[in-house]
């Protein structure tokens, strides 16, 4: 079966957060499946020298003219360019607007359904239109989490044996336990956005009143991220709360191993790498209760009410007790369950059943 592929996502930046961390791992993960398929994978741009080498299998097609690529450029070359696929995987919410061969659209959340007013009135009606039709018109559709595939159910009315639920991996090479001591500081790392909850955070923080205790805020400006900084001015927190901004993969396992906790206290996640990240450097997390976040940590989190700055400071304050080592262990072992191995394995057997009745 000749399968492709749109990797546009990972090969965008080498910043990896979000999709394009999920498209650039699961991409390498496929490309080093057994396998008796071939691969091309359908480009913007030339492939960055960090994705996947060619082989005899695996190809790439660079298609120009990026403007509405997945509504005119690639539909056009899906119908005439030969040999065509048998499937064509979207690894991002965008499938290609008319294909004349079975599609398969991931989707990593529909959080952008409950918060319109974080979008430019462009922005959300191109979000809310173009993945409607996306998944309207897949063949099968791929969640990243049980959370995920319930949103999709309730929004889009799709039959439920249709959405595939592919959790998500991490890098056991560099994310592990260390004998390191750890540091008097809770760790926070994801992009700076409302949903993230981070103003939350950092209210609980300052309610717990730890002396020398810190709180270390890792990730991107994404949107709507000032609030934040000015927050911890008012509460005169300059001293405690430090920003790091962008920190490249590398410089992860460190923060995530010396940290105290690691604490995602989100309103909304579709999945949730950095939980899996932290647990498997032997650091206690403390998650929010709602969506996605207790499919990732399972009896390993230590659960709070977003909506409840006293629940965080007290989840945080468990993290840092006496039960601290149980959760650490705990974590250990949950973590055994996720690997971008087994995502890539349940991925290509949703596009081999994508073929079935075509």
């Amino acid at each position: 079966m000749l399968i492709g592929i749109d990797a546009n996502e990972a090969n965008l930046t080498p910043n990896l957060v979000g999709i394009n961390e999920y498209a650039f791992n699961l991409l390498w993960a496929i490309s080093n499946l057994q396998s008796e398929h071939k691969f091309v994978i359908y480009l913007k741009t030339p492939p960055r020298k960090t994705l996947p080498p060619e082989r005899w299998d695996w190809k790439y097609r660079i298609i120009p003219f990026p403007k509405f690529w997945t509504q005119t450029r690639l539909p056009f070359d899906l119908f005439f360019h030969k040999p065509r696929p048998d499937v064509f995987f979207s690894m991002t919410h965008y499938a290609p607007r008319w294909s004349p061969i079975p599609t398969v659209v991931a989707i990593m959340d529909l959080g952008f359904l409950q918060t319109p007013e974080q979008f430019t009135p462009r922005d959300f009606s191109q979000l809310k239109s173009w993945t409607g039709y996306s998944v309207k018109n897949a063949t099968k559709i791929i969640a990243i989490s049980q959370y995920t595939k319930q949103d999709i159910i309730k929004n889009y009315n799709k039959n439920p044996a249709d959405i595939v639920v592919t959790p998500l991996g991490y890098n056991a090479k560099i994310f592990k336990k260390s004998d390191k001591p750890k540091k008097p500081y809770i760790l926070f790392l994801s992009s700076l956005k409302p949903s993230k909850n981070v103003e939350g955070l950092i209210k609980a923080f300052d309610l717990l009143k730890i002396k020398n205790l810190k709180l270390k805020i890792v990730g991107k400006k994404a949107w709507l991220y000032d609030q934040i900084f000015s927050l911890v001015k008012q509460l005169g927190l300059e001293d405690k709360v430090k920003f790091t901004g962008f920190v490249e993969e590398s410089q992860k396992p460190v923060l995530m191993s010396q940290a105290a906790a690691f604490v995602m206290p989100s309103f909304y996640e579709g999945f949730g790498i950095p939980v899996l990240e932290a647990m498997a450097c032997g650091t206690p997390v403390v998650v929010s209760n709602v969506a996605s976040l207790p499919e990732v940590a399972g009896d390993a989190g230590i659960y709070v009410d977003p909506k409840s700055i006293d629940s965080i400071a007290a989840g945080i304050k468990m993290a840092l007790g006496s039960k601290r080592q149980e959760f650490v262990h705990a974590g250990l072992k949950r973590v055994k369950l996720f690997s971008w191995a087994k995502t890539a394995q349940l991925t290509l057997k949703c596009l081999e059943t994508a073929t079935a009745n075509h």
